[in-house]
């Protein structure tokens, strides 16, 4: 269903051809073969910023053998060391930019700007205002491989938080009806929920983009070192799941996309990465 869905966006992409790409789901639950739950965390150093955390240079594996077809192969990826912010951006930090650099403002602004929602994560913002806000910021957007990396880390875990299925506990997901800012949790609830490296909300909540252009075959012809994706394409990466997503959009190797320009109060919002100093 989820090619087909991608292949009505390829030939309609002006009749709105995301809506599916967000809220539709790939097949079964990944089955899990393995119950890892102790990780020994390999953080080298901390950040010197407390709104990242440091993701240390080394090896991971990409992919998954039982997931989708564009999650395979899975294959060994050597990244540099990177940071990553905590926590997803926030209506409170995207107003800030909006204030200072005047960027594009979220369709739904009014209505999203309130005090209640300053600590949710934004949304319905695309791609190149995205990485707008991050350029500002003195980062940039991740790319799928270090948003996976940081994920997941190096253990093969299908979720932030181990092998477990999804509970409440771990990440908002799983609800039905009409989007409203409401349905977003304030971004870091979900304690249980974190990645390997102390990363909040990387599963759930809202979508967040990364850097690289999609592509189905990538992980084909990825590079073994730092890869970044395709040098074009018509559909950028999205990752993570979000507060209405079924718990296999959760795990940490799944793939979706949408156009660029693409915006939804479903999603997408982001956070960003930068080089350690």
């Amino acid at each position: 269903m989820r090619r087909m869905l991608m292949l009505v966006a390829v030939l309609g992409l002006a009749a709105y051809p995301a809506m599916a790409a967000v809220t539709g789901e790939k097949g079964p639950l990944e089955v899990v073969t393995g119950h890892q739950q102790g990780y020994e965390k390999t953080v080298s150093g901390q950040s010197q910023d407390p709104s990242m955390v440091l993701v240390p240079a080394g090896e991971f594996t990409m992919g998954s053998p039982t997931g989708d077809v564009d999650e395979r192969p899975p294959h060994q990826v050597y990244l540099d060391s990177f940071l990553i912010d905590k926590h997803e951006v926030t209506v409170g930090q995207y107003a800030e930019f909006l204030q200072q650099a005047g960027g594009n403002a979220p369709s739904d602004w009014k209505t999203m700007n309130q005090l209640s929602h300053k600590k949710r994560p934004v949304s319905n913002v695309d791609w190149a205002d995205a990485a707008a806000y991050c350029k500002w910021a003195g980062k940039r957007l991740p790319t799928e491989a270090e948003w996976e990396k940081a994920a997941r880390g190096t253990d093969g875990r299908l979720y932030p938080w181990g092998n477990e299925p999804p509970t409440t506990r771990h990440a908002n997901y799983g609800q039905s009806g009409s989007i409203n800012n409401g349905a977003l949790a304030p971004v870091g609830s979900f304690e249980e929920g974190k990645s390997p490296y102390g990363v909040y909300d990387m599963a759930g909540n809202v979508w967040e983009w990364v850097s690289d252009w999609y592509d189905h075959d990538y992980y084909k012809a990825s590079p073994q070192r730092n890869p970044e994706g395709p040098p074009t394409g018509g559909f950028k990466g999205i990752r993570g799941g979000s507060w209405n997503s079924s718990p296999r959009a959760l795990r940490s190797a799944d793939r979706y996309w949408d156009p660029p320009t693409f915006r939804s109060q479903y999603s997408p919002g982001f956070r960003c990465v930068k080089k350690p100093s």
